[in-house]
């Protein structure tokens, strides 16, 4: 049995003079070792991208967090602060292809921009700025402390009894998780349920209700530090689990 194929779309990065398609070491890892699947890497070329080429080899898909923003536009807004970074090539990649695989069933596990994706995919809308919503905390990691420091615990989730999210974690009422994100969930797309609530009430994860295949969407980082992190081992297992059931039904695993 080869390993099942997880698709990691990519972000545009300026490296030196030039522009790449770059997918952070962490997540591609916690592919490999946290869900024990093939990581396989997608350009952000936008309506270039063939998907049913892509979804034709997929198992599974992981999008993963960046310093970029989901384009306002995308939800029906204007930009309140268009110095911070932008990814149009990502945003036009990826929010296709979350349709298209959720439609096929394929796993989905989205972290931190991906979990915005998900939500703006399916008609959901952000805030812009949570820290600036009223009765709302400050989310985002303070940038002048250690990556150590930045990617540490900072506040506690309550997990939605009977949820997917409880389940995989056994029966876990509340979790530590880490909190470096500027943006967040507004409106909550159509059909997707919330797992997981920050003490402020902010959704910090959520499952797509009906969708015949797994689905988690995450705020936080469990990618970081995975080895360490027992919550975050479960989480990637049972994608992982998950990306195995698919490639079997699909009948080439062997």
């Amino acid at each position: 049995m080869h390993r099942p194929i997880v698709i990691v779309p990519a972000c545009i990065n300026q490296v030196g003079v030039h522009p790449n398609h770059t997918a952070q070491r962490k997540y591609v890892d916690a592919v490999a070792a946290g869900a024990g699947c093939q990581p396989l890497i997608l350009p952000a070329l936008g309506e270039a991208t063939d998907l049913q080429a892509v979804l034709a080899v997929a198992d599974g898909i992981m999008l993963t967090g960046s310093p970029s923003n989901v384009h306002a536009s995308l939800y029906g807004q204007e930009l309140r602060d268009p110095s911070l970074p932008l990814d149009p090539a990502r945003d036009a990649t990826t929010l296709p292809l979350i349709r298209a695989a959720l439609a096929r069933g394929l796993p989905l596990l989205a972290i931190c921009r991906g979990f915005q994706e998900v939500n703006v995919a399916l008609g959901g809308t952000l805030h812009q700025a949570v820290h600036e919503v009223e009765g709302m905390r400050d989310h985002r990691e303070p940038k002048h402390l250690s990556l150590e420091e930045q990617y540490a615990p900072s506040h506690r989730v309550r997990l939605e009894q009977g949820g997917r999210l409880s389940r995989i974690l056994e029966g876990a009422t509340e979790i530590d998780v880490n909190s470096l994100h500027g943006q967040g969930i507004a409106t909550l797309a159509p059909g997707l349920q919330v797992e997981a609530r920050a003490g402020d009430g902010l959704v910090e994860a959520y499952s797509v209700a009906d969708a015949p295949g797994f689905t988690l969407a995450l705020q936080w980082h469990p990618e970081w530090r995975l080895e360490h992190n027992p919550d975050s081992q479960k989480m990637f297992l049972a994608f992982g689990q998950a990306c195995r059931i698919y490639q079997s039904k699909a009948g080439r695993g062997a």
